[in-house]
């Protein structure tokens, strides 16, 4: 009779490592470094922690340093005259556009740019990725009189593309670290 216990004990222990194995594997493949800053911006903009880790791991990799081709800066890939347009408008003193490679400057930067897309794109999480990365203007104008728009019909490959992966990696961040992240909200 006590071998009969045991069984079920040991299948559930083995279930359990394999899981926490495999959790750990999934948070190797999606880290969420610089979660105080990502935390701190998205508290101040109500804006998903989960969303803004994800588009930091698209963006730049976590790298703080990271620069693109076209000039974007830091962990969110924040372009200079963005950041200087949201640094006016959150009213911050002595804007450098080096302060963008600054963790927490970009990370607050990018979030209240993400919280503008969102107010601008009334919470349509597509609209606010394909403006973040192909420019509002753009989606404006694919929108036309239009409300939303369908993935597929977005009209830059790149973004596409870029949608897709900020939504991919925004479900296993809100999957693994989903009550981690709201911690303290």
């Amino acid at each position: 009779m006590t071998r009969l216990r045991l069984r079920p004990v040991k299948a559930l222990v083995a279930v359990a490592l394999f899981l926490a194995a495999g959790i750990g594997a999934a948070r190797f493949a999606y880290p969420f470094p610089f979660r105080g800053e990502v935390t701190r911006a998205a508290t101040r903009f109500e804006v998903d922690p989960a969303l803004v880790a994800a588009v930091i791991r698209t963006e730049s990799r976590f790298r703080p340093q990271a620069t693109s081709p076209r000039g974007a800066r830091g962990l969110m890939q924040v372009m200079p005259d963005t950041g200087a347009w949201v640094a006016s408008r959150l009213e911050l003193d002595k804007f450098g556009v080096d302060d963008l490679y600054d963790p927490e400057i970009n990370v607050t930067l990018g979030t209240f740019y993400l919280k503008d897309l969102s107010v601008e794109f009334g919470g349509d999480i597509v609209l606010i990725l394909a403006a973040y990365n192909g420019g509002r203007q753009n989606v404006k104008r694919w929108l036309g009189g239009d409300k939303t728009i369908p993935i597929e019909d977005i009209p830059f490959a790149e973004t596409r593309s870029y949608v897709r992966q900020v939504l991919r990696a925004y479900s296993w961040y809100q999957l693994l670290y989903g009550w981690e992240a709201h911690r303290g909200w």
